[in-house]
């Protein structure tokens, strides 16, 4: 007899949905492992473009509501991009025991799709986009579509809106808020019940 396996379903809401980070992370929470591990977010992109700065944004923007579970890879300071993403990842799985990584970037997309933000619990290609060929990462991914997809990526990656991208950002920040709350309330209790 054959073993049912579970198939990844990509999930996605327009960033302006008024339940979006509720929804999200509810959704979220349902990938973390049921075992303790270390939860990592990385946000990829780079500041040097508009469309791939969703990542460090996000970054930026929930470093500064003081994560009390997640652990932060990728800043507008300090980004995780083409060139070190292959060392971060060795260096998160030289320094924690069965991680579980969320991956955070930008993607382009159908012209309906631009805004919304997609959950799954599988890993992406960083990259893709722009034909780079990058290592999947990722156990589950949260990705924003910032833009529409098709020919000369990189030129409509470089011309895409930032007020988009930063309100797509706060959203994606919010996400994490909620899902990182809601880890140390159950990591409290647990530890309270046992």
């Amino acid at each position: 007899m054959n073993k049912l396996k579970h198939v990844p379903k990509e999930m996605y809401m327009h960033y302006t949905e008024p339940q979006i980070s509720k929804t999200i992370s509810d959704i979220l929470i349902t990938y973390l492992p049921t075992v303790y591990s270390p939860v990592i977010v990385i946000c990829i992109g780079t500041d040097r473009s508009t469309g791939d700065s969703l990542g460090p944004l996000t970054g930026t923007l929930f470093s500064q509501m003081n994560p009390l579970q997640l652990e932060l890879y990728g800043t507008l300071h300090q980004p995780v991009h083409a060139l070190n993403l292959e060392d971060y990842t060795k260096q998160i799985h030289k320094k924690y025991t069965r991680p579980f990584i969320i991956a955070i970037d930008a993607s382009l997309g159908k012209h309906s799709s631009v805004g919304h933000i997609i959950t799954n619990n599988c890993s992406i290609q960083p990259g893709s986009a722009l034909k780079k060929q990058l290592p999947a990462i990722g156990d589950a991914y949260v990705t924003g579509v910032v833009n529409i997809g098709g020919v000369m990526d990189y030129a409509i990656l470089q011309s895409t809106r930032l007020s988009l991208v930063h309100d797509m950002a706060a959203q994606l920040a919010a996400i994490l808020f909620k899902t990182d709350r809601w880890l140390h309330y159950y990591r409290q209790n647990k530890k309270h019940s046992t």
